[in-house]
Parts: C-alpha cells; structure tokens; sequence
C-alpha cells in the first residue's frame, strides 16, 4: 500500500516538474520586440468599470490623462457601475478633460455586472482598440503608446500585458505579489507556448471587431467573473496564432494586494470560479493534476505523523516544487525588478499548498462576496 501511494505521489510529482518546466520554455520563449511610438495611427478607446472606487480612482485617472499618446487618437470611457460613494461625483469633474462617464442603470439584477458595464462601453466607444484596466490601477505615461506600439508592430488582435502589486506594507501583502507573479507568468508562459489560456483584466487590449465577431460576452455573461481569460479563450479559438503577452516594462499596471486574508480569500474564489468554463480542458485537466500534486502534499505531511516514511516523501515532493518554483519565478521577478522576493517562497510554498487545496475545494461550489454584491 505504502508502495502504490508512494508511486502515485511521486508521478503527481514528476508531473508537475512537467508543467513548471513547460511554462518556464514559455516565458522564456516571450521576446521583447523592439517598438516605436513615433508615428502611431491606431484610435484606442480605455475601458474602466467602477464600482465605489471613490478612495483611489482620481490616481487611474491621472495617470491616463498623463499617458504620452496623441490626445485625438485617444478616448476615456468609465462605467459607474452602480456606486454608492462619490466614484461617479470624481468621474464627471474629469470632463473637460475628455473623461466620459456612463452610469449603468440596470433595474433588474444581473449575475455580471462588469460585463454589462464593458459590453456597454464598447457599443459607445469610437476606437480600433479597447485597452481594459481598472479603477485602482497605476500606469507610467509610456503605457499606452508602449501597448499600441506592440499592437501595430505585431499585427495581433488581443494583448495581455503585465499586472504587479505594489507599495506593500506588510509580510501577507509581499507574500502576495509573489505568489501573484506567479500566476501572471503562467499566464504569459501559456501565451509563450501558442496556447493563450490566461489573463488578468486588469492590463487586457483587444481589438472591437474582433470582440463583436466572438459574440462578445455571449455564453459566458451568466458568470460574475470572466471579462478576461473567457473572452480571452473565445478569441483564442478564432484567432489562436494572433494572441500576444507584452514583456515589456513600459507596459506595467501596478495595483494593490489585498489587505486581509478575507478579502484575498474571495478575490482567489472569484478568479478560480471560472475555471469550470475554459474551453480549453486540457488546461482544466492540468489544473486538476496540480491540485492533486498538492493534495498529496498535503496527505504525506499528514501521514508523516504516523510514519517516517511519509514524511520522507513529503519532503522529496517539497524540495523539488521549491527548486522548480525558484527556477520559473526567478526571471519573472527580474522583469518585475523585484528578484529579493523570492526569497519570501520559502515561507509561501507550504502555505500555498494548503491555500490551493483549499480554494480549489470552494472556488466552485460557493457564491461569494465582490464589490458589496453576492454573485457566482
């Protein structure tokens, strides 16, 4: 018995050495093209829906303001998306500034109001080129012109662009922009293998034929989550070959962790609520192997009370995630200029394994809390 177990365990193992490894070939397979901003042509619309982002949302809007792209090329759409704060208040007084707000004003609920907020904005835009981001983001002033750069030179259709946390304040908050890194690069690595799976809304562009030609958010408007990686995989379908990851730092989104292990709780069941819809399952199946991967992990620690032996395998199982992991995120956090914290995994990989049980058991089989509203 002790002998099939330690064999399961131990090909879940080898298993996941695969995946980190094929992910690590795919960000490394992600090349910075050379880009120029000196005559771009492409109108571009920026998407933002809010709901009460009344503390931070003048930042996003400064920062837009202050991108350096032709001010005729460029068009501001913000969604209020229902706020009970001052969030629509702060949009309007940016008027004069080309800032236009669209307050959504839906009498029946929805299950996905951040789609209908997108879906709407997009039906009154005028640009080529929706470049999503969010209420509580930060950008440099090459951000845009960087992002229009790639998308002319490369021909593509849909961008995904780097997303990092910043100005953390605590141990939990670093923990989670490691651990956040870490699920940006798989997403990019995806890209970097020709297999686009994954992506964070956050930093999102695609063109707005394209969105209309996929149906938009047709057969996925039932799920709260999922104006990203669903729409993503949609387009993926149609247009496997004309997907890009932009490795470029001029294109960074920087926003906030979450401050309490609560509301990063609901953010990472959100996020893995979506995961039952890809369409891709392949890529479910190998969620599923990871999850098993740390399942055992997490029965061998157990077992090791009880036994040597188990716990000799656990810690076979833990040495090698660690090295492979250190391996895949060592090159991410260079390109985030933020290569001292993986010296946080060693405190991250055992919490993680029993994090990633754990919101894989509730990602979807709850609903949970997100902007004030219960949804699915």
């Amino acid at each position: 018995m002790i002998a099939l177990h330690s064999i399961i365990s131990l090909a879940l193992t080898g298993l996941y050495l695969l995946v980190v490894a094929y992910l690590i070939k795919g960000w490394s397979a992600l090349k910075r093209p050379n880009i120029s901003s000196a005559s771009l042509t492409t109108k571009v619309t920026i998407l933002i829906a809010a709901r009460n982002e009344a503390e931070r949302i003048h930042l996003t809007i400064n920062d837009i303001i202050a991108q350096d792209y032709p001010k005729h090329l460029t068009e501001v759409i913000i969604v209020d998306d229902h706020s009970t704060d001052a969030t629509a208040e702060i949009i309007r007084s940016y008027a004069a500034h080309g800032i236009k707000l669209l307050q959504l004003n839906e009498d029946k609920p929805l299950n996905s109001y951040k789609k209908k907020a997108i879906a709407e904005a997009i039906n009154l835009s005028t640009g080529e080129l929706m470049v999503c981001t969010d209420a509580d983001c930060r950008m440099g002033k090459n951000w845009l012109a960087s992002i229009v750069g790639y998308y002319e030179t490369q021909q593509l259709v849909m961008i995904s662009s780097p997303v990092t946390y910043f100005e953390e304040t605590t141990l939990f908050e670093r923990l989670q922009t490691l651990e956040f890194s870490y699920l940006i690069g798989i997403g990019a690595a995806f890209i970097g293998n020709g297999r686009a799976s994954t992506c964070n809304g956050a930093n999102f562009a695609y063109r707005k034929d394209v969105f209309y030609e996929v149906g938009g958010f047709k057969g996925i408007d039932d799920l709260a989550s999922g104006d990203d990686e669903l729409l993503l995989q949609k387009v993926a379908g149609v247009y496997p070959n004309h997907i890009g990851f932009f490795k470029n730092n001029d294109a960074v989104v920087y926003t906030h962790a979450k401050h309490t292990l609560q509301e990063f709780l609901q953010q990472r069941r959100r996020w893995a609520s979506k995961s039952t819809r890809y369409k891709d399952k392949s890529v479910v199946a190998l969620a599923v192997c990871i999850w098993l991967f740390n399942l055992s992990l997490l029965v061998n620690a157990g077992l090791g009370f009880y036994s040597v032996l188990y716990f000799k395998l656990f810690l076979v199982q833990f040495f090698l995630k660690y090295l492979i992991e250190v391996a895949f995120l060592l090159p991410i956090m260079r390109f985030f200029k933020r290569v001292k914290l993986v010296g946080l995994l060693i405190i991250l990989a055992p919490i993680h394994i029993i994090y990633f049980v754990y919101v894989g058991l509730i990602g979807n089989t709850r609903k949970y809390a997100w902007k004030g509203r219960i949804v699915r």
